[in-house]
């Protein structure tokens, strides 16, 4: 026999054989050769002895197997679930306490990896493996999954109403060439040598060296961004406040926005549509953010809408998504070292389909805790929806600023 003719031949043919073929092809080899032929095949193809005899016994003298088995009925190894019937329930038990009947588990709190579920198991007088944990688990279906945000409690009626009604005041300003605008205060940000999330582009093995501790420096401070998103132009503001983010820092922003962008693309503008979160500086909750949009009207000589989304769902403010998050990404990977930096990194900030913002600092000193009393509510030129008059309201200048400005 040729025995490296024969390693060979089964090397080049092994990868596309399965288990019986594998069997079955050594067997022909070895058949009708002496006594040494077993010996022979299985020193040239790797295979053993008995498995060689196993398939020359098939050969001879048992049935042929059908074409999609392997091994006879009954045949290998027994599977760990059938050998330890309990093994089942007490890996569901660990895995799902509440849902399998087992309120207190020794793994209710730390991670559930396959080598600690393996590790309790054991503890437990069942003989597996991690790698046998991950089958059944397998075959449980059971995957890696992460928590999604898919509960929702508290939610407002008629939000849908609402969602609506905001999309139908939007057409209907932008049809009249009137502006619409999407406004929020952005995440503050530590200024300094601090980690940002995300990562850049930076020569193999040298990546940009930040402080291991957040902790705020106190001569750089805070940034307090806040936006104003041009929904029809596709456009943004943002002021970089260094205080607090309060209403009048929040209405000053959109007074800054108006005289440096707004006027000079709405030259015609008599009303002026915001759209804002429910809480924060421009919730509606808030007096003083009502207060300082009758000023703002007064002095522009706008009438001012503003619409809020139902709380909880800030996502959908425009701004989030079309703006914010991709200040983000522009930013991602790149400390804040300065304020200087973060005003280059908005202002930089640009998309494939045409998003441009501009970006100021402002040094004003805001002060938190300043109140409006009712009687100053008394005085606002502020007219509440038929819907929702909560959420949806408009202030229009006073009788003395609209004859200023006619």
């Amino acid at each position: 026999m040729d025995t490296r003719d024969l390693a060979n031949r089964f090397r080049l043919l092994a990868p596309s054989l399965n288990e019986r073929a594998r069997r079955l092809f050594v067997a022909v080899e070895a058949k009708g050769r002496g006594r040494d032929a077993v010996a022979a095949v299985s020193r040239a193809t790797g295979v053993s002895r008995s498995t060689i005899r196993r398939g020359m016994r098939e050969l001879d003298t048992e049935p042929v197997l059908p074409v999609d088995r392997v091994r006879r009925p009954g045949a290998g190894r027994k599977r760990s679930l059938d050998i330890d019937p309990t093994l089942l329930t007490d890996l569901e038990g660990l895995v799902e306490p509440t849902a399998s009947g087992h309120p207190q588990s020794g793994l209710q709190w730390t991670t559930k990896s396959l080598r600690k579920l393996a590790v309790h198991l054991r503890t437990m007088g069942h003989q597996v493996s991690h790698q046998t944990v991950g089958h059944i688990l397998d075959g449980l279906h059971y995957s890696l999954q992460a928590n999604r945000k898919d509960t929702e409690r508290g939610s407002p009626p008629e939000r849908n109403r609402q969602f609506l009604y905001i999309n139908r005041s939007v057409l209907a300003f932008q049809k009249r060439g009137q502006p619409v605008i999407s406004v929020d205060g952005k995440k503050k940000e530590l200024v300094g040598d601090f980690k940002n999330g995300g990562r850049e582009w930076r020569p193999r093995g040298n990546p940009e060296r930040v402080r291991v501790h957040d902790f705020k420096i106190k001569e750089l401070g805070k940034a307090s961004p806040y936006g104003i998103y041009d929904l029809t132009r596709n456009a943004g503001w943002v002021s970089i406040g260094v205080t607090h983010d309060t209403p009048r820092f929040a209405v000053n922003s959109i007074r800054r926005w108006w005289y440096s962008m707004g006027s000079q693309t709405y030259p015609t503008a008599k009303e002026l549509l915001i759209t804002a979160d429910s809480g924060g500086s421009n919730g509606y909750r808030p007096r003083l953010w009502k207060w300082e949009l009758q000023a703002l009207a007064d002095e522009t000589g706008l009438v001012i809408t503003v619409l809020h989304f139902p709380p909880g769902t800030s996502k959908w403010n425009k701004i989030e998504h079309r703006m914010f998050s991709y200040i983000t990404k522009n930013w991602r990977g790149r400390p804040l070292v300065s304020l200087a930096t973060i005003v280059n990194l908005i202002a930089g900030t640009h998309t494939q389909k045409g998003l441009w913002i501009r970006c100021e600092i402002d040094k004003t000193a805001y002060v938190t805790g300043v109140k409006v009393s009712d009687e100053q509510m008394a005085q606002l030129e502020l007219i509440s929806h038929r819907v929702h008059g909560e959420w949806n309201y408009t202030i229009r200048p006073h009788p003395a600023a609209r004859t200023a400005h006619s």
